[in-house]
């Protein structure tokens, strides 16, 4: 896990620069970005930097937290109260001196010192039992990892959503079929199904989940990423809650921080435009276990994408960050603080050419007679493994078969519903 740089170091990093060339926006930008600050707070080092201050001005009281208390408070599991509570018990055994402190100071001044380290870039390794989540049991999350297969042994696909493939749609149900799970499916009587690319997302957010990580899951548009990953924090135990939030279009903090306000179950109104009461709202909301899943998360810019990290990195913080969306890892990547701060990594790709008659026989029923060979050729020179494309292709299709019930899905009916497409499938 990479570790944001110290002041000091950025700071003779830009002084050095700026002696051999013109210092631009662009490098504070970066060195702000690498250190985890704003780019004001570079400029204001820069500044004291050039009257001769490179390090830090300690404050007035000289209270610090050596690396004996920091190991404390990581054993406290962040709880700056508990730390507090065994340093008044070390000074009556007469060991406090021991941890590198000579008194034990006020709960508000060891908040203070925590925040400021932590903004300085150091590091709390907060320590935790082996397999085991605040509040949560860990059976039940060790069943749920273990029935995380969604395919069978020869990675082909299964119906995850809908009735069997021999029971036929009621008409009055057609509507429900329009939308499976809050996915988009294009068509009546279509089913969510899961393949090789949705189980290995559903494994891989299983997995961040039970170490309360951060997970980024990119893949092209169509690819299904949103159906993996919903059908991933639908496997996790029940009393794990579960907060969606979605970027919405070029959105500044105060949009982002309604979003997550939203999510969580705040007032977003009160409190989106108030930074102080709404960063400490959502520090306490997400001290809870549970999973916050952004999509569209390649509409973050490095700054917002800094702030979800400050709020996973807010001491006690007990929540699993998912960042969903295609392009989202090329924007993960521009925020190097969160980014080194990522566990997993799962990229959503194609359907494979021998999965795909398979996988749309189980999707909707008007595959189940068709040629495997037109089939074939369509996703080859069309589809190209792309769900959302073949979700489509599937509308159309049975649109031509409710119109003209006799007719058959032939290569013919297949290439009139590819033609609806247009040039951007």
């Amino acid at each position: 896990m990479g570790v944001p740089l110290a002041r000091a170091v950025v700071v003779r990093r830009l002084l050095a620069v700026d002696g051999e060339v013109a210092l631009s926006r662009l490098h504070v930008r970066i060195a702000a970005e690498l250190a985890g600050v704003s780019e004001r707070t570079v400029w204001r080092w820069l500044a004291e930097g050039r009257r001769g201050q490179i390090e830090a001005r300690p404050r007035q009281d000289g209270f610090s937290l050596s690396d004996a208390l920091w190991e404390v408070l990581a054993q406290a599991g962040g709880n700056v109260a508990e730390l507090r509570r065994r340093m008044l018990r070390a000074q009556e055994e007469g060991v406090l001196e021991g941890w590198g402190a000579h008194g034990v100071p006020s709960l508000p001044t060891l908040h203070r010192v925590i925040k400021r380290d932590l903004g300085a870039g150091r590091v709390l390794e907060v320590a935790r039992p082996a397999g085991v989540r605040a509040g949560v049991e860990p059976s039940p999350y060790d069943r749920a990892l273990a029935d995380l297969g969604l395919v069978d042994g020869a990675g082909a696909p299964l119906v995850v959503d809908g009735p069997p493939a021999d029971v036929p749609v009621p008409k009055d149900a057609a509507e429900a079929g329009v939308r499976g799970g809050g996915v988009r499916l294009y068509v009546p009587g279509a089913r969510l199904v899961s393949t090789r690319q949705v189980a290995g997302v559903v494994e891989a957010v299983g997995h961040t989940v039970a170490a309360r990580g951060m997970c980024c899951v990119f893949g092209d548009p169509g690819m299904g990423k949103s159906v993996a990953v919903q059908q991933a924090v639908r496997l996790l135990p029940g009393r794990v809650p579960v907060w969606r939030a979605v970027a919405g279009v070029a959105p500044g903090l105060p949009q982002l921080r309604a979003s997550l306000c939203e999510a969580l179950g705040l007032p977003s109104g009160a409190l989106s435009h108030r930074a102080g009461p709404a960063g400490q709202a959502l520090v306490r909301a997400l001290a809870e276990p549970g999973v916050l899943v952004v999509d569209d998360a390649q509409r973050l810019t490095p700054p917002l994408l800094d702030y979800l990290r400050q709020l996973w990195d807010a001491p006690g913080c007990a929540a699993t960050l998912v960042l969903c969306g295609a392009g989202s890892e090329r924007a993960v990547a521009r925020a190097s603080a969160l980014r080194s701060r990522v566990l997993t990594w799962q990229q959503v790709g194609r359907l494979e050419p021998s999965h795909v008659q398979q996988t749309l026989s189980l999707f909707h029923r008007v595959w189940a007679q068709a040629d495997p060979d037109d089939i074939a050729r369509v996703d080859e020179q069309m589809a190209h493994g792309n769900f959302r494309t073949w979700a489509k292709i599937t509308s159309h299709v049975h649109a031509a078969c409710e119109r003209g019930p006799a007719r058959r899905v032939d290569g013919q009916l297949i290439e009139q519903a590819c033609a609806r497409l247009g040039p951007y499938p």
